[in-house]
């Protein structure tokens, strides 16, 4: 089930940076949004799943709004806080966790959400295993306690505050909302959660695909100035929904190519963020077979690629990474980075045969065909190796074929660079760590086919840590960041930089990589 989700999503990323090398387009006519309305301009389809359970697409951006979590990440402070649950602890050993609810939240068909309601709700995910859900495989059992007291045993220590705030298959929502089938209840479009808004209106494959009202019973309240409306129109290209954000039309496009991006900075009443992402672009190299089973030809590889060459090309889309950890989790060192020295390259090569009068050394790179951010790393790529005489072979394949060619059962057919995107499902780095270096017997995402016991253990390892002491569990990070650096497992090409631009009509938008290209709507103050 991971495998089938997280390749999904990650065809999803091609569609949108596809949708985003769109220039041309005329807006459609229309008139001005009213005040008291939001309005999102999505490059792609918004809903592709109604099911708080198996939700794990871009519907992330509406049902953020429509559903709440236990807990909720601050990128920002990199801690957890507060929102259907006001306080939790954990036992000393990570293996009990209770959490105590607000009081007096009730679901927006008015029934109370209660220990018994979110315990209910987060069996169901559980059960039905789709999407996200297999974050929650730590937890054995869930016991509600009076009214307010949810407790969860756990079969091994994990940080379930952390887990508990994930974007995905975390929401707390009604299982008693419909006498009838429950899911299929929700793929009508029906909705049964604790969030501010509530859906007013749903037009599948229409241009204004989703309206949201405002949940008047909502708990948090509506004193104040707030956004009562919320619309999510799709607008493939990125020139139209510009022109559409300049006439009054959207609020908020969550992302446009840098030039566009720049030549709004200056517009009357436009407003601009960058914020950088929890998704890293990594080269992935063969540790196991071809050429690069060799560390020094890898360590070369990885000493050659020009790195601010790349964060310079992409023209502020993409930001040097430092370690595998992007910057606002848990794990996130200055103490590890990568460092361009052709000089270092070349002895490497040498050393191992492959300097000037030696062997030629000739390596397949596969990536995704119709992204043109990957188009342009590669290319960079292939002029930085041929510096110190390696021919790059780069194949732009569709995603599944480069991902069956990954995972292939022979050795020989297999890349010896596979370049691709990877992001948390949670606000916690061990979603690299267990899915792209830990050993197993069967690939999945490991496409360095990495095998060291040594990383084994501490992977193994760190989620007792995370949920028993942080800071121990940072040094953990820090040292597998180290081991895998040394052993130049996976260059990190550099981290996607959301540039956002929206009406500068409303103050308190904060950018939180943890819940991707969400808007918390309520939270917004609407100005004029």
């Amino acid at each position: 089930m991971r495998t089938a989700t997280r390749t999904g999503i990650i065809a999803v990323l091609v569609a949108a940076s596809v949708a985003l090398a769109g220039c041309s387009g005329t807006p459609p006519k229309d008139t001005a949004a009213s005040d008291e309305t939001f309005t999102y301009a999505n490059n792609l389809v918004v809903m592709t799943s109604w099911d708080p359970a198996s939700s794990y697409s871009n519907e992330i951006i509406a049902m953020n709004n429509i559903y709440e979590q236990l807990t909720r990440y601050d990128s920002t402070t990199g801690e957890v806080e507060p929102l259907l649950a006001d306080s939790w602890e954990s036992s000393p050993d990570g293996l009990t966790w209770t959490f105590k609810l607000h009081p007096g939240v009730t679901f927006s068909n008015g029934n109370p959400m209660n220990a018994e309601a979110a315990k209910a709700a987060l069996e169901r995910t559980i059960e039905l295993g789709a999407g996200a859900a297999f974050q929650w495989d730590p937890v054995k059992s869930i016991q509600a306690q009076g009214e307010s007291t949810l407790v969860f045993k756990l079969k091994y220590a994990a940080p379930l505050d952390l887990i508990a705030s994930s974007a995905y298959a975390a929401y707390i929502y009604d299982t008693t909302a419909t006498s009838g089938d429950l899911a299929a209840w929700f793929e009508e479009g029906n909705t049964a959660g604790t969030g501010p808004y509530v859906v007013s209106d749903y037009k599948k494959g229409q241009e204004k695909e989703l309206t949201l009202k405002a949940n008047k019973s909502y708990w948090g309240g509506w004193e104040g100035s707030h956004y009562t409306s919320v619309v999510y129109r799709v607008v493939p290209q990125e020139t139209t929904a510009a022109q559409l954000l300049q006439g009054g039309q959207v609020t908020f496009v969550p992302r446009m190519s840098p030039t566009l991006f720049d030549s709004l900075k200056s517009k009357e009443g436009i407003a601009t963020s960058e914020t950088p992402s929890f998704q890293n672009i990594l080269a992935m190299l063969n540790t196991a077979s071809g050429p690069l089973a060799d560390p020094r030809l890898r360590q070369a590889v990885a000493k050659a690629i020009d790195y601010d060459g790349i964060v310079t090309a992409l023209k502020g889309s993409l930001v040097k990474a430092q370690g595998v950890v992007p910057e606002g989790l848990l794990g996130y060192t200055t103490e590890v980075s990568q460092t361009t020295d052709t000089a270092a390259a070349q002895s490497l090569l040498d050393e191992a045969g492959y300097g000037a009068g030696g062997k030629k050394l000739s390596l397949t790179l596969t990536y995704a065909a119709g992204t043109p951010e990957l188009e342009t790393i590669v290319t960079l790529m292939k002029s930085n190796l041929a510096e110190v005489g390696i021919t790059l072979d780069a194949k732009a394949l569709e995603w599944e074929t480069q991902w069956a060619l990954g995972k292939s059962e022979d050795p020989s057919k297999r890349q010896d660079i596979f370049v691709f995107y990877w992001y948390p499902d949670y606000a916690d780095p061990i979603s690299w760590f267990v899915n792209l270096y830990r050993s197993s017997d069967e690939v999945y995402f490991n496409l360095s086919y990495y095998d060291n016991p040594e990383v084994d253990d501490l992977i193994d390892g760190v989620p007792a840590l995370t949920a028993t002491d942080r800071e121990a569990a940072q040094q953990q990070y820090v040292d597998l960041q180290r081991i895998i650096s040394d052993d130049a497992v996976s260059p990190v090409l550099g981290v996607t930089n959301f540039q956002r631009v929206f009406a500068s009509s409303f103050d308190g938008y904060v950018d939180n990589p943890s819940y991707n290209n969400v808007v918390f709507v309520h939270d917004l103050t609407p100005t004029s």
